[in-house]
């Protein structure tokens, strides 16, 4: 994304200069061509859609493909966690976090100070597009990076689901959007940002949403350790149902997500739309062949984790690669997604509950260095002649090495800092009962 700050007016200048001559002065005068900013109602239109979508991604799309996927008994403390967390960081948003990630700071790290409690933000205010001259405004433009970072951590909960307090999930959230999400927003998508000025290309998120959250996923399941009878116990998800539906909101939802990040209700945004289309349909498909040719079927479960594969794998090159280089990184992203979840996680033997490392981690990773590649013209891709297959997949690695990094240090170090302060866990006896009742004092179903 370009640098999304606000736009100052511009007027038109002058400069008188008098020379006296015979008693006589000559002015002089320079004239400066106005820039002209327009703020098109289509575009208006599209993104206030979009931004709307991205919250239907998180609630209730999130929110069901993760509550069908655990056990019954913690059905409703899945849907409490992903609510509540969404909440809470629109909050956090609009009190420091916009101006953590865009405001208007010269630093290569973060936005700085500028625009705490959106001081500066008004309805005259203005954002940058892609194209000269064209603008939104700018609550527009925050209200759209308000549900990115809503549904960042979120996404996070998998990996621990089903043992966590819910306390502890809502510390860890707070202190994971302010340093983890939102310097790395900066660096991404900030003009200012330090892998914004490498090159790098992350049109929806890659690295800024998903990379950012399966590093944080991984490290999380690592650290607090496998639920109790893993291995023993029938674990198995307690409504496909529902995890389908989920799924199918979250693509509909990642129209929003992606296409409104083009800012632009143009051809740009079709690209977009097409590409979130046929890459997460190969996606499915290859899951379900590898699927039907390793284990003699192809499961509902497999299919709805192709679907969030081709997802995340298109989100960060939806804008800038061709349809059929899109069917190619969906079908490949699922491949090595279902790698990691069918065969790396049973290897190590880490418990990621909900395979949130397995699907947006190595999904991120794959469609982040797949975009070096595929935006390539002679691939089908939308970037220029002079565009270099080997320099930007360098990029690219580079981008990914620091956000894994970044996101793997610091994440491990507030998971530390959150079980001194709350605990992590629950206890063993809450955690066989279940988290509705024992966090919550409800359940998802009346038996």
């Amino acid at each position: 994304m370009k640098n999304l700050s606000k736009i100052t007016g511009l007027a038109a200048a002058f400069a008188l200069a008098g020379l006296p001559v015979l008693a006589q002065e000559t002015p002089v005068a320079e004239v400066v061509e106005a820039v002209t900013e327009t703020m098109d109602k289509g575009d208006v239109s599209w993104m206030m859609t979009s931004t709307v979508l991205v919250l239907f991604m998180t609630i209730p799309g999130l929110a069901l493909f993760y509550g069908g996927l655990v056990r019954a008994k913690n059905m409703l403390s899945i849907l409490m966690q992903t609510t509540v967390v969404a909440a809470l960081m629109m909050v956090i948003w609009v009190v420091y976090g916009y101006s953590f990630a865009f405001g208007g700071s010269t630093s290569p790290f973060w936005g700085g100070l500028g625009k705490l409690f959106l001081s500066g933000v008004t309805t005259d205010s203005m954002s940058a597009t892609f194209s000269d001259g064209v603008v939104i405004p700018e609550y527009l433009f925050m209200a759209f990076q308000m549900t990115f970072a809503a549904i960042t951590p979120a996404l996070i909960i998998g990996a621990f689901a089903e043992r966590v307090k819910f306390s502890a999930v809502l510390l860890f959230s707070a202190l994971w959007v302010t340093f983890v999400y939102f310097p790395v927003a900066h660096m991404v998508w900030d003009g200012a940002g330090m892998i914004f000025n490498w090159g790098a290309i992350d049109f929806a998120g890659g690295t800024v949403v998903h990379i950012n959250a399966g590093v944080a996923a991984l490290v999380g399941c690592l650290v607090i350790g496998p639920r109790i009878g893993l291995g023993k116990d029938m674990m198995a998800p307690h409504s496909m149902t529902l995890t389908l539906v989920g799924a199918g909101m979250l693509w509909v939802g990642w129209f929003g997500f992606n296409v409104g990040s083009n800012l632009e209700a143009n051809s740009g945004a079709t690209l977009a739309m097409i590409n979130t289309f046929i890459a997460t349909a190969a996606a499915v498909l290859a899951w379900s062949l590898i699927e039907g040719l390793a284990r003699g079927k192809a499961s509902m479960l497999g299919a709805a984790s192709g679907m969030v594969a081709g997802l995340v794998a298109i989100t960060p090159a939806c804008g800038t690669i061709g349809p059929m280089g899109a069917i190619v990184l969906g079908a490949v992203a699922s491949l090595i997604c279902y790698f990691f979840v069918a065969v790396v996680k049973n290897k190590f033997g880490y418990d990621d509950s909900l395979d949130v490392f397995g699907i947006h981690g190595i999904g991120g990773i794959v469609g982040a260095l797949a975009t070096g590649v595929l935006s390539a013209p002679s691939l089908g891709g939308a970037m220029g002649d002079d565009f270099s297959i080997v320099g930007q997949v360098i990029i690219q690695a580079k981008a990914v090495g620091v956000t894994i990094i970044w996101s793997g240090v610091v994440s491990f170090i507030l998971y530390k800092v959150v079980d001194m302060v709350v605990g992590l866990r629950v206890s063993a006896d809450d955690e066989r009962q279940g988290l509705d009742q024992t966090s919550h004092g409800e359940s998802a179903y009346h038996m």
